[in-house]
């Protein structure tokens, strides 16, 4: 079964088309810039080798077009014609609390993700933009959304209500939802299998680093809490979203500078976090550069950042009454050493030991358990697949209809 993962952003559309039964990958890629002159699509093939086209893409359905185009060409396609795609699985960013798992996509459900627009205005609407446009190019195959929030489903009531008067929650749903919950799935799961531990009898807590970033609390196999809330922008200090911050602040700084609620999103959404704090850029290699050049603003956005992951990790074990494992994921905790050594180093009063060699070989591309025979603690670097498990939950749908 042939199964095409669609992961549509605001201005891009990222795929992979998946053999599923084999679980291999016969393209993947992306449109970037989609509504601007300087469109493009790259592709990615199975050696390794990468193809960047030019295109005058001006929405969503183009994008989807081009790609369907790309997976079909003579020249650089993997399969003959649009009848060897035999489903279409999206990841949705908000299911709100609709949805706790995926589902094949109905009229009923898109009214209910076009119901979640106002509390992912971002996301949203452009998840919808490739149902729709899939719809219209590939009408008779059926489509699977797999959303970011369901895993977080299982949070109880004192984990995801905010203290908040009671009827902005029953009026406007506003609570913590969670999201990466389709990774947070995966690599609890894949790291407990890697370290020889059960996963349906576990105490996880599960790192997703990179430039957007969360964590959650993991018990047998189901998420009691996480780091992100309503939107994606609570929780962990980010490449360009703040994380945690005082609500007092933020109101403090939008009547003394006059700011709009859209102006106040923007900056702690595009603005902040390590950007913000450094002025130098939102990507942490380029930020451990400066830092290793002796930058202060990049030391401290550093300290920063590994201390908010300490602190979460820290909350989070003292939920759970203790931990079995601890896994990095994302492209900060599958890659940045210096990172997970520095967090490791401050939890020895749980008995996590890692392996100094270790731990400085795996990256780019490479995961592993990193803690030593005698760690109290397993520690494990995973390779996340968001992409595999949205496949692996469409092929389950699609087959049982």
């Amino acid at each position: 079964m042939n199964i095409l993962v669609l992961n549509c952003g605001s201005s891009s559309a990222k795929y992979k088309l998946i053999e599923i039964k084999q679980n291999r990958t016969l393209a993947e890629g992306g449109v970037e810039k989609i509504g601007l002159p300087d469109a493009f699509i790259k592709l990615k093939f199975p050696d390794g080798s990468k193809k960047q086209i030019d295109l005058d893409i001006k929405d969503h359905q183009g994008a989807i077009r081009a790609i369907l185009e790309a997976l079909t060409s003579d020249e650089y396609g993997c399969i003959k014609g649009y009848d060897q795609i035999d489903a279409v699985g999206h990841r949705v960013v908000h299911g709100g609390e609709k949805f706790s798992q995926s589902v094949l996509i109905t009229d009923e459900v898109k009214a209910m993700i076009r119901e979640c627009y106002d509390i992912a205005p971002l996301h949203n609407p452009v998840n919808m933009a490739g149902i729709d446009a899939i719809d219209a190019i590939l009408p008779h195959v059926p489509q699977v959304a797999v959303f970011d929030t369901a895993f977080h489903q299982t949070m109880s009531k004192a984990a995801y209500m905010y203290a908040l008067p009671e009827r902005f929650y029953t009026d406007d749903h506003v609570r913590r939802y969670g999201f990466h919950g389709t990774s947070h799935r995966y690599v609890s799961r894949k790291a407990c299998e890697m370290a020889g531990i059960d996963p349906d009898h576990a105490r996880v807590v599960c790192c997703h680093i990179g430039n957007g970033a969360s964590i959650s609390a993991v018990v047998n196999g189901k998420s009691i809490d996480t780091s992100m809330g309503l939107t994606p922008t609570e929780g962990l200090m980010m490449g360009t979203r703040s994380g945690d911050v005082d609500p007092g602040a933020l109101l403090y700084l939008m009547e003394k500078y006059n700011l709009t609620p859209k102006q106040m999103v923007a900056i702690i959404n595009k603005e902040s976090g390590v950007q913000g704090v450094t002025g130098i850029s939102s990507d942490m290699r380029e930020i451990v550069d400066a830092a290793d050049a002796g930058n202060a603003k990049a030391r401290l956005a550093l300290d920063m950042y590994e201390l908010r992951i300490l602190k979460y990790i820290g909350a989070y074990v003292a939920e759970m009454n203790g931990v079995d494992l601890i896994a990095f994921t994302g492209g900060v905790g599958e890659n940045q050493t210096p990172t997970r050594r520095n967090v490791c180093r401050n939890l020895t009063y749980l008995g996590v030991k890692i392996d100094e060699t270790l731990n400085d070989e795996l990256w780019h591309g490479k995961d592993g358990v990193i803690s030593t025979p005698d760690s109290a603690v397993k520690v494990v670097v995973t390779l996340t697949d968001e992409e595999y498990m949205i496949a692996r939950d469409t092929e389950a749908i699609v087959e049982g209809l």
